[in-house]
């Protein structure tokens, strides 16, 4: 989520920038994965399609900045654009990190309807809200072009999110401070590689059995 939202100061330096921060760390952690970056606002773009070049990749989301695309909150085109990118993978696990701060309130493309195409091409989503409990500094623009905050209540769609990750058998994480959006990355590693691991032995089990 890029929406201008993301620059509330509730996170340090702001939600975007440490989001990104923990994002790429995650990325430096699973060297053997394809990873690919979707950016939504009012629109959803693909920044960066399934690599394995992750210098690239984290390159192409160092330039990740609000303000590239219109403003607004299309949760379920940013879920669309990366289960499209994810429909033609032959990988084991096939997985959306979903991040966002608000309420989906633009696209042509419901939350759910989105989810209920993930769960078809067995897409695992798992859902991170992002923002503090209470209120938080939220950013606006002056009619003199500069920037004032103002402490706003923090919305988050919890519900949704919620209901996308239960449908696509992921999780709901709620972030409300750097430190805890690393934890959440963490949690989401290890049970990634539970799951491959899970999986491995199926297959070996199947082999065995022919």
């Amino acid at each position: 989520d890029i929406s201008g939202s993301m620059l509330a100061k509730d996170f340090s330096p702001d939600r975007l920038e440490a989001s990104k921060k923990v994002a790429m760390d995650f990325i430096s952690e699973r060297p053997n994965d394809r990873i690919g970056l979707v950016i939504f606002s009012a629109q959803s773009f693909t920044q960066c399609p399934l690599t394995n070049d992750h210098k690239l990749l984290l390159k192409l989301f160092k330039d990740v900045k609000s303000g590239i695309l219109e403003d607004g909150t299309a949760i379920g085109m940013g879920l669309a654009t990366a289960v499209s990118g994810l429909k033609e993978s032959e990988a084991k696990s096939k997985v959306v990190i979903l991040l966002t701060d608000g309420v989906n309130n633009t696209g042509s493309i419901a939350p759910m309807t989105a989810a209920e195409i993930a769960q078809q091409f067995e897409v695992r989503v798992y859902t991170i809200g992002v923002g503090t409990l209470g209120h938080a500094p939220y950013p606006f623009k002056t009619p003199y072009g500069t920037t004032v905050y103002q402490d706003v209540e923090v919305k988050i769609d919890e519900q949704t999110l919620q209901d996308i990750a239960s449908a696509t058998n992921g999780k709901y994480f709620r972030a409300t401070s750097s430190e805890s959006l690393k934890e959440i990355y963490q949690e989401i590693d290890q049970m990634e590689r539970s799951k491959i691991e899970t999986i491995d032995f199926g297959m070996k089990q199947k082999e065995l059995k022919q």
